[in-house]
């Protein structure tokens, strides 16, 4: 891997990670669905904007078009619409550490329903970050989380690894900011009106507010999927998938930097055992033979 793709996946990692702290922020003062959808089309239309200006076509592949409409449902509405509910109720902290188990949901799924030779290495993996999850959801679950956010939580992840279990070809072709841009108006379609539609449209303005908003919509939604695609693209997805291991604690650390959340011990135990598991399975999946 060169120093390109290193720094690509660091920033990919972080910029993943921020997310759940600028959404806390946005849905502590605004309907969440609703400013969601809103973002979906901002930054679906600068990137198809500037798309456009590099030269880029609507004329995509087969692949691309599916890949755009797959995680424009699932990873857009389903997964970031479900996230953004959930997080009224529970810290960001949390949610990014759920979110961060879906590279070893990927790898499960992808040796026990796909096929895919995982190793011993790569099993143990999956046990260890079974055990950093239950750790942590012990000692939240003596403190008073709540169920029903983290059971939104629960089932955005599944449908974000169901989206990257069943899309191929997304980095192939050209045209990356074109199905980014794409893919965010496809997520729009679906949780813009639903907000409208279901959400009072109450907004608490502050500068804090207009701050995450705008770094929530050029950042985490734009510049991060076009860097994940890029990333992708370089070294494949198995091993940009490595990356993900540092997710769950750039998502405790700066949750707890800019929110104040706390810093418990059990979380970060479980953070670290969290860490080993997706790291020993993306490594596992890499030694697979061919």
């Amino acid at each position: 891997m060169d120093l390109r793709a290193l720094g690509m996946g660091l920033a990919f990692a972080v910029m993943w990670s921020s997310a759940f702290t600028s959404a806390r922020i946005i849905v502590a003062a605004a309907p969440p669905l609703t400013a969601l959808g809103l973002r979906f089309l901002i930054s679906g239309l600068l990137g198809i904007t500037i798309a456009w200006m590099l030269g880029q076509s609507w004329r995509l592949t087969r692949p691309q078009w599916r890949a755009t409409i797959i995680f424009g449902v699932c990873q857009n509405a389903l997964y970031l619409g479900l996230n953004f509910v959930a997080m009224q109720t529970i810290e960001a902290s949390l949610a990014a550490i759920i979110a961060s188990t879906m590279p070893l949901l990927v790898g499960f799924f992808a040796w026990a329903v796909m096929g895919e030779r995982l190793g011993p290495v790569g099993i143990l993996g999956l046990l260890a970050g079974l055990v950093g999850v239950m750790v942590i959801m012990g000692a939240r679950f003596q403190g008073g989380m709540d169920l029903y956010g983290v059971g939104l939580c629960v089932i955005a992840v599944f449908a974000l690894a169901f989206a990257t279990l069943s899309v191929r070809g997304a980095a192939s072709g050209g045209n990356f900011l074109m199905v980014v841009g794409l893919q965010m108006i496809v997520g729009a379609a679906i949780v813009g009106p639903l907000g409208l539609l279901t959400e009072p449209l109450v907004i608490d303005w502050s500068w804090t507010l207009i701050a995450a908003f705008v770094y929530t919509t050029l950042v985490p939604g734009l510049a991060a999927t076009l860097v994940w695609f890029l990333l992708v693209e370089r070294i494949g997805a198995t091993r940009g998938a490595t990356f993900h291991f540092l997710n769950p604690f750039f998502g405790v650390a700066i949750a707890a930097a800019l929110l104040g959340e706390a810093l418990r011990l059990w979380d970060l135990i479980g953070v670290l055992v969290i860490m080993a598991g997706i790291l020993a399975v993306q490594l596992s999946r890499q030694r697979r033979p061919a």
